[in-house]
Order: structure tokens, then sequence, then C-alpha cells
């Protein structure tokens, strides 16, 4: 089980904390003197006369004030400096775990809630071993050091605050107790809020074009309300409780005020040491008053770190192999072998066969939902086959290493995402660090995308915006078909690539993929023009390979395949044969 390993963290960085704790000491030993000073001035200097002491004493106070700073940098920079350090190897372990994670994690997760786990939780986790942490421990030493120093003042002093400290001790603890059970459901509602943010601000010309901002700004403030509700609730918590604490605390001065001036009269305590206790109560002050605060802090960081501890519980379904086979070269032959397939409780393959031979060309057509895209999944192992194998060059899949398998197959999307970034390094995705300019340009000809990048003023560094907003449908496939072609892989998928491209351009980048040879292609589409020249044919129907063939196979059998091919062309075959007997020439 793969958790959040603070303890290692700061094991890392123990040198760091345990200067910072000495300085804290050191800080803190300082100014448990600086009350001891202020008695001898009252009891040594005003009352006694000593004025020649003055001087040393104010001496004292200089050099006590000096220390305490220098200290108290020292202190808040290491801890700073340590907090930071973790926080970032805590945020790289939990995106490099999600990097990890199957296809299937994310089918069930949101982006917002992981974007809330990556940067707000462990922010809070952050101030636990930062800010907020140094200064929990800095109270409770300070606490225990200001006792000590009253216990020496005047014992019988010291029982009015250790009575009423117990009282504000239970008072915070039951207002952590409250907070963390609020803030729990303040942490799952920031997920949800980052979560219907960022997908309407992602669909935002979907949202435009079907007139939907009203609703989606009510959608965006049911969810503002609750969070602003449980903040509310959280503030009525701190008001319930916080109020008795300040009260307390008040309540401790004068008492001390009262039976200190009782022991002055009595000659049981100088005025000098009554002045220095009343210092000490001051200062005991600060951690009881931030009491609440810190614990809502702490708890907040407790909350946060189990929830990302979930996700680091999660196991990766796909795992790598224990003893990987190692080809020295996989060649693209592709082959699934009674291959049957079931997602979320529904049958999506069953009994699957085909083979694709190195530079062989296989279509796939089908309706939607067929199976289709699932086929590309499991080339990619994204998801593992229940029954049934996929093999590469008669290998198993899942005996070789995920990254061969994954390095083998170069895959141009349905759904096309492209970086926000330059053309040329979106281009380059597939072999970033060795991949050449000209390799850039030649797979962005192939793929007919160089007319309109040169077009641009910045050309190939021109910087596309997110998911290639400012480009047309048309222009982000042939960038995603250009990025496919330059990754040197054997075997070339194209799920659907073509669909928001014209017949002319369409054509023209067939006829440069048929022009490629030594690659296995296999090339998923609804139009029969993508698929016409292929060396076979598949035709899925529910999960189902229902017809399969040549063109001219499939076309005499006058199944599916021809059925498509009637309601995409027979029209046109209409139109012609209406011109043929009216003696009209086509141009």
């Amino acid at each position: 089980m793969n958790k959040n390993p603070i303890g290692k963290y700061i094991k890392q960085n123990w040198y760091m904390y345990v200067f910072a704790m000495l300085s804290m000491f050191a800080s803190i030993a300082l100014d448990m003197c600086a009350p001891f000073v202020t008695k001898n001035i009252i009891d040594d200097v005003i009352v006694g006369g000593k004025t020649e002491l003055l001087m040393k004493y104010l001496l004292a106070f200089l050099g006590i004030g000096a220390g305490r700073a220098v200290f108290q940098y020292m202190k808040e920079y290491l801890f700073d400096v340590s907090s930071a350090g973790i926080a970032a190897k805590m945020r790289k372990n939990l995106f490099s775990h999600v990097q990890k994670l199957s296809m299937g994690y994310f089918d069930k997760s949101n982006t917002g809630e992981l974007l809330a786990r990556m940067k707000d939780d462990v922010d809070r986790v952050w101030d636990s071993l930062g800010f907020v942490g140094m200064l929990i421990i800095e109270g409770i030493i300070h606490v225990i050091s200001v006792v000590v120093c009253m216990v020496r003042l005047s014992p019988h002093l010291t029982l009015i605050p250790l009575a009423i400290l117990p009282f504000i001790g239970y008072i915070a603890l039951k207002l952590e107790k409250q907070l963390g059970k609020v803030y729990d459901d303040i942490s799952e509602q920031n997920a949800q809020l980052n979560m219907v943010a960022q997908e309407n601000l992602s669909g935002v010309r979907t949202v435009k074009a079907f007139a939907r901002e009203e609703y989606e700004i009510k959608k965006f403030t049911k969810h503002n309300k609750r969070y602003y509700d449980l903040n509310m609730e959280q503030a009525r918590i701190l008001i319930k409780y916080d109020p008795n604490i300040t009260f307390l605390t008040r309540l401790m001065l004068v008492l001390v005020l009262l039976l200190g001036g009782f022991l002055v009269i009595t000659g049981s305590l100088s005025i000098g040491g009554l002045g220095a206790f009343m210092e000490y109560a001051n200062n005991i002050l600060w951690p009881i008053e931030n009491l609440g605060w810190l614990s809502n802090s702490l708890a907040s960081a407790i909350a946060s770190n189990k929830k990302i501890n979930k996700i680091l519980e999660e196991v990766p379904e796909i795992k790598e192999p224990e003893q990987p086979l190692h080809p020295e070269e996989l060649q693209g032959n592709l082959e699934f072998r009674d291959v049957s397939f079931e997602l979320h409780g529904t049958q999506i393959l069953d009994h699957i066969n085909f083979e694709v031979k190195r530079g062989k060309t296989l279509g796939i057509m089908g309706m939607t939902g067929s199976g289709k895209t699932t086929i590309v999944n499991l080339i990619e192992r994204f998801y593992d086959v229940e029954d049934g194998d996929v093999l590469l060059d008669g290998m198993n899949i899942k005996e070789l290493p995920l990254e061969m398998v994954r390095r083998c197959s170069s895959v141009v999307m349905q759904d096309v995402f492209l970086f926000s970034d330059t053309i040329e390094e979106n281009v380059r995705l597939g072999s970033r660090e060795s991949m050449e300019a000209d390799t850039v340009r030649e797979a962005a000809r192939v793929a007919n995308a160089n007319e309109f990048i040169e077009r641009m003023n910045d050309q190939y560094d021109t910087v596309v915006g997110e998911r290639g907003v400012g480009l047309s449908g048309g222009q982000k496939q042939r960038l995603s078909i250009a990025r496919a072609l330059a990754k040197p892989a054997p075997i070339l998928i194209l799920d659907d690539s073509t669909s928001a491209l014209d017949m002319e351009t369409e054509y023209q980048i067939q006829q440069e993929l048929s022009a490629q040879e030594g690659r296995s292609k296999i090339i998923i589409a609804h139009r029969i023009s993508a698929v016409k020249n292929a060396d076979e044919i598949l035709v899925l129907d529910h999960g189902t390979i229902a017809e399969r063939g040549t063109h001219e196979e499939l076309m005499k059998r006058k199944g599916l395949y021809y059925s498509t091919y009637e309601a995409q062309y027979g029209d046109y075959h209409k139109a012609l044969e209406i011109m043929g007997k009216e003696g009209i020439v086509c141009p």
C-alpha cells in the first residue's frame, strides 16, 4: 500500500529541522530571560535606586532582542525551506503516481478533484510541516517554559493559569473535533467547485453554442453557495468557541493581577516579581488564543493527507510483467486471438480475431459503440483483455514492458488533444529528445498540414492555445496525424482521424499513407473512402465481427458494408445515372 511517507520526508531533512529546533529553543530561552531583566530593573533600579545598573540591564534587553531576532529568522527560514522542499517532493510523488494509474481509474475520477489534491491539499500539508507546525511546537515549548518560570517566581500565583489552562484546552479539543468534520466537507466541495469551473471553461464554446450560459451560471452558483455555507458553518463554530477562549485568557490576567497585588502587599512577592509574572502571563496568551486557528489548520492538514493517501493507495490495474521479455526490436506484426473484453459490466468485444502483418493495412468500420476504439485501447494496453490474447510479433503484450508496447504504436486519437505549446513541440511529442526538425516538417507535409502552418506568422513556432484553441477541427486533426507520423513506430493507428477533413484533403493524406512502406496500419473510420484500399476490412456490430474481407468482397456480399456504402454514395451514383440517361457529360 503506497502512502504519503511524511515521516520519510522529514528524515530526509532531519538536519534542517534539528537546526530549526535549536534556533527555536534559543529564541524561547531568550524570551524567558526578558521578564527577569524587567524584574531586576523594577526591584534594583526603580525601587532599590541602583541607577548604575540601568545601563547593564538595558544592554541585556538589547542583546536579548538582537539574539531573538537572529534565532527567529533562522528558525522560520529553516522551517520554510524544509517544508517547501517536502511539499515539492510530495506533489511530484503524487503526480508521478497518478501518471502510473490505469485508464480505469480515470474513468471513475474527475480532473477537478485531482487538481484539488495536487494543489490545495498538498499546500495544507505543507503548512502543517512549516509555519503551522512550527507555531504548534513553539507554542507547546513556550507554554511549558513559561509555567516553569512562573513557578520559580511564585508557586501560589502559578495555580491561577494552571487552573484555567485545562478549560481552554478542553474547548480547543471540542473546536478541533467539529472543525475537522466541517473541513472534510469543505475539501470535497472545493474539489466539486474546481471540477465544475474547469469543465465549463474547457467547454466554453459548446456552452455558448447552445446558449447555456445561464444554466452553467446557476450550476456554478449552486456549488458556490454550498461552499459558502460550509465556510459559514466553519465560521459559526469558531465564533461559538473563540470568545470563550478569549474570556478565559482575560480572566486569567485579572485574577493574576488581583492575587499578585495581594502577595505584594503581604510581602510574599516583590513588585518586580509581579511585573515579571504579568509579562509571563501575557506571553502565555498567544499560544492559547491561537489554539483554535492552529487546531483548524492541523485538522485541515490531517484531512488533506488522508485524501492524498486515498489516491496513493490506488493500485494500477495494468501492471508491468514480473519477468518481461526484451526483444531487440518489434516489427509491428499484430494479432488479436479470440479476444473478449468487458468494461463496467458491459460486454464490449466478443471473440475478436484478426491479424495485421508488417506493412499491411487493416480497416475497421462499425456503428458508434460497436467497439472500434476499444480495439485501440487494448492495443495500447490501456486495459487488459479478459479472454484471449493480444500479440505483438507473436508475443503476448502482457509479457512485454509497457513502455515497449506503447512505443510500438503511434495513435491518432478520435478526440484530438493538443498541448498549449508550439506546433513543432506538439508534433515532436512522440520522440521529443531525438527528433530532427526535418522529420517534423516532413510529417507535416504528409499530413497536409504544412500549408496552413507556413501561413502563420511564427510558422512552426506558433503557440497553439489550450487543446488547440484557435485552430479549426481539420487543422487539429492534421497536426494530430503529423504527430503520429513523426513518431518512429512500426504500427500506425488512425482512429476516425479524418472526420473533420474535406474529401480532397482526406484523399491526399490517404495517398501519402499508402505510399509509406514497412508500417502496419490500422484505419478506423466511418467513411468508406478511408478504408476501401485496406488489405482487409472488418465490420463490427455490437462487439463482434459481422463481416470481413476486401472492399470488392464486401460489396459483393451486399451486407452491412454495402449498406454503408449505399448510404454514403447512393445519391451520388443515382445522380450520375440520371445525368448519363439525359446525355449530360460530367465536367
